[in-house]
């Protein structure tokens, strides 16, 4: 295969042309309009689609399929009534670390909006995933994520009562749930960690302020102590237009 000489490492081979050479008229657009968000920076407001339209010399709707595409993707936002260009993803690790680490790490402020703080008896779904036990108290926790008060995700923690039993009124919710923990003398072990893509319910896509149609990446984590047992029940929902993930493998 013929790579060109300014293929990056990690973009669509070929620009995700297909052998045959039959681009589909609303990718060539978006491909133009990919290299002008490049051009425009971050914030730069994208012409409207009707001016589009008449430079690429296409349909309107033509334009709209580019330009949805690529807010999904996370290059463009919208803002208003219009569109403009979008950060950088944030990078967070796949690793017994914090949210509140991985975004301050790149720059950003990190934040949360407490939901939720209720107490209910351990149910049989969550007994079995986690090795508590079946009708002992537990917290659960609900939180947006924020980065510069941009809300990005959605977190659920459950945790036995027993381990932080003045969770309602010694901890901070906006604060690193995982840095007061260790402040409780209890250290994190090992974790299990399983990621997918979902859609976000009509009730969470509120609470995070996004379409419902916009993939969401689902991380499910069930962590443990340094003696093995249970710790947490952790599920974090991610916008996928503002998150990457990022982890080292060791052979």
């Amino acid at each position: 295969m013929d790579y060109p000489n300014d293929q990056a490492p990690g973009a669509p081979v070929r620009s995700g042309i297909p052998e045959h050479g039959r681009v589909p008229k609303y990718y060539a657009v978006k491909a133009r309009i990919d290299r002008l968000v490049g051009e425009l920076g971050e914030g730069g407001p994208l012409p409207t689609e009707r001016d589009l339209s008449e430079r690429y010399e296409v349909a309107r709707e033509t334009v709209r399929q580019a330009i949805r595409e690529l807010v999904l993707e996370g290059k463009l936002r919208r803002q208003g009534r219009g569109t403009v260009v979008a950060g950088p993803k944030l990078e967070q690790p796949l690793s017994l670390a914090s949210y509140t680490e991985g975004v301050r790490r790149q720059g950003r402020t990190p934040g949360r909006n407490l939901v939720t703080l209720d107490r209910f008896p351990c149910p049989d779904a969550l007994a079995a995933e986690t090795g508590l036990r079946r009708g002992e108290p537990v917290w659960h926790l609900e939180r947006v994520l924020l980065a510069d008060d941009e809300r990005v995700g959605l977190e659920s923690t459950y945790v036995a009562v027993a381990r932080v039993p003045r969770l309602d009124s010694d901890f901070d919710p906006d604060s690193s749930f995982y840095a007061w923990i260790k402040s409780q003398d209890i250290r994190f072990g090992d974790a299990d960690e399983r990621i997918e893509t979902v859609l976000a319910t009509p009730r969470e896509a509120l609470l995070i302020g996004t379409p419902p149609a916009l993939p969401m990446l689902l991380i499910h984590r069930v962590s443990r102590d340094t003696e093995g047992q249970p710790l947490e029940r952790v599920r974090t929902l991610y916008r996928g237009d503002r998150f990457s993930f990022t982890t080292r493998l060791h052979g």
